[in-house]
């Protein structure tokens, strides 16, 4: 093998690996949530009840804002909620099956709402 192959199969293999920790963040980034979609979330299907923004009244005075809901709870309790179905919410609170990445999603944006009340 002469200096120049083994310097192109060297660029190769550093190319290669540079492609694989691409494809692994994004493949990551795209499971992490993202607090956007889960607000986006929250609204079309929270909203008639909750507040889902950092300030704002409920709807229906039964369904704590989310702002509250957020500083009562650690996200990762949530989260474990969101995927087994919450059994404890207010009177005529919807079942609702969530997506691996609704969940990821409106656990970041319960995140932001947490970070924001600090």
């Amino acid at each position: 093998m002469t200096v120049r192959s083994r310097a192109l199969a060297a660029c190769a293999g550093a190319m290669a690996a540079g492609l694989a920790s691409w494809a692994l963040f994004a493949s990551w980034s795209a499971l992490a949530g993202d607090a956007r979609r889960g607000a986006a979330f929250a609204a079309g299907r929270c909203g008639q009840c909750h507040a889902v923004g950092r300030t704002g009244v409920s709807p229906n005075r039964l369904s704590p804002p989310f702002r509250v809901i957020s500083r009562r709870y650690k996200p990762e309790d949530l989260e474990e909620s969101f995927a087994e179905g919450i059994v404890t919410g207010h009177g005529g609170m919807p079942e609702f099956v969530l997506s691996p990445q609704q969940i990821d999603d409106l656990t970041a944006h319960f995140r932001s709402l947490r970070r924001a009340a600090r």
